[in-house]
């Protein structure tokens, strides 16, 4: 059966997540090398919740972090998407672009590649006015797509789910604007 994605770029497809995605997110959540701007690595019953609430995300707001694909291979490598940010912050409430791939497909351009078109989506689809995007000042190459993207650096925020993690804590901000608004 061939997957419907929502939308694709050249070699990415996004889609809704499904209950079969749970080994593979799993798998991903659990990774130290993946998750090392992050707290801690991801259980397979609390990367399930957040399935749930990427699915219930996406039934409420018509978008979510997508489930990304290989469009070739049909391969799962993550996710690159948009999700409502409400937790207290200058920007917020915002919406924010993400990503989070598999170590194996790194250094392809697809963190890139996926998150133009989620902002393309989000622009011309949408119609939404302003995306914002957030990483630990030290997460270098979060930072290298937030510009080969257009966004622009804000400023500088300490995270409040963050405050305990002295290395992560200290947070960027990126924004780009709507430009057919």
């Amino acid at each position: 059966m061939k997957t419907r994605y929502l939308f694709t770029s050249k070699r990415l497809g996004f889609r809704t997540w499904k209950a079969t995605d749970l080994t593979a997110f799993a798998a991903l959540n659990a990774d130290a090398q993946v998750m090392r701007y992050f707290p801690n690595t991801r259980t397979k019953s609390e990367t399930k919740a957040l399935l749930s609430r990427l699915q219930t995300h996406f039934n409420t707001h018509g978008f979510t972090y997508f489930a990304t694909e290989i469009l070739e291979t049909g391969e799962f490598i993550g996710f690159i998407g948009l999700a409502h940010q409400t937790y207290a912050a200058p920007f917020n409430p915002a919406v924010d672009i993400g990503w989070r791939l598999k170590q194996d497909v790194w250094k392809n351009g697809y963190a890139t590649e996926g998150a133009k078109q989620c902002l393309s989506y989000a622009f011309t689809t949408l119609n939404l006015e302003s995306i914002i995007a957030v990483c630990t000042q030290n997460n270098i190459p979060s930072q290298r797509v937030m510009q080969k993207i257009g966004m622009q650096k804000m400023g500088v925020f300490n995270h409040p789910a963050l405050l305990d993690y002295p290395h992560l804590k200290t947070c960027l901000w990126y924004q780009i604007t709507n430009p057919n608004r």
